[in-house]
């Protein structure tokens, strides 16, 4: 099962993604796994990664992952439970931070979700929708805008289950019952 959650910034949707997860979990047994992807390069966000592990308690096991996620995703087992926060923070640090180009990023997301739907994986996938606001005004920020919702696009194909989180409230958008356009 896959379930992409999405939503702006501080909308709700990290929490509403790890109910899913926790609920999944107490379902189909195996591991919590929270798949990290950001990386602690400063104070603040050592401070911010530290406290978000603190609230998810000790039931959860930490896979940090900033640029290979496949390599991660090799060391979950079928039957685990996996939430990737966030495919946003990836994905800048994939075109900006030494991954690679931006057919190699779909391309190892793409390995990862059939990898995961093969092994019978539950993942549950966090982004930001950043498309809500002003077009931006310099062609990097497009690069980036583009490469996320080409990755955004290609999740909601492959996912069971799309969620949107508006200020605390999940809407489904699509879901296994219904074939995405």
């Amino acid at each position: 099962m896959i379930t992409f959650v999405s939503g702006g910034a501080r909308s709700g949707k990290s929490r509403h993604a790890e109910a899913l997860a926790l609920s999944s979990h107490a379902e189909r047994g195996g591991r919590l796994i929270y798949l990290a992807t950001a990386q602690a390069c400063d104070v603040e966000m050592a401070e911010r990664i530290a406290r978000h592990r603190h609230e998810r308690g000790d039931d959860w096991h930490t896979l940090e992952a900033p640029l290979a996620l496949d390599t991660a995703m090799a060391k979950v087992v079928g039957g685990d439970t996996v939430l990737l926060d966030c495919l946003t923070l990836w994905s800048s640090q994939w075109l900006y931070a030494g991954g690679g180009n931006e057919a190699e990023g779909e391309t190892m997301l793409m390995r990862v979700l059939e990898s995961v739907r093969a092994r019978r994986i539950t993942l549950v996938v966090v982004s930001n929708d950043l498309n809500e606001g002003l077009p931006p005004q310099d062609s990097e920020t497009w690069r980036y805008l583009a490469f996320l919702q080409r990755l955004h696009c290609l999740l909601a194909r492959k996912a069971d289950s799309v969620v949107e989180v508006v200020a605390g409230f999940p809407l489904e958008w699509a879901s296994s019952e219904e074939t995405p356009i």
